[in-house]
């Protein structure tokens, strides 16, 4: 019997690409009745910006309809959606949030 009879053949590993999860805009939308300091305050809280960028968020909000919160993966999002909602109407604001695929 050769050497070459008793060895095995090896298995060619296969890459395999693992594509990640699809991400998820945090958008919120304007009305005419949340007061603009409340909009910031959920900007800082929920979304951990700064007084100055959740302002910029805020006020391109009031100016062109929305503002992007940030981009999460889509239970973050989903989350994130339902915790503003909630607290806006914890607080009486019809603040609305949604998400939308990127």
């Amino acid at each position: 019997m050769a050497l070459d009879d008793q060895l095995t053949p090896v298995r060619e590993v296969e890459e395999s690409r693992v594509k990640p999860p699809p991400l998820y805009k945090v958008i919120l939308l304007n009305d005419d009745y949340t007061p603009m300091d409340f909009v910031v305050l959920v900007l800082q809280r929920f979304f951990h910006m700064d007084r100055e960028r959740a302002t910029q968020v805020m006020l391109k909000v009031h100016r062109e309809g929305l503002g992007v919160c940030g981009v999460f993966p889509k239970d973050i999002a989903a989350t994130k959606v339902d915790l503003v909602v909630s607290f806006a109407r914890q607080h009486q604001h019809p603040l609305q949030c949604v998400m939308e695929e990127t």
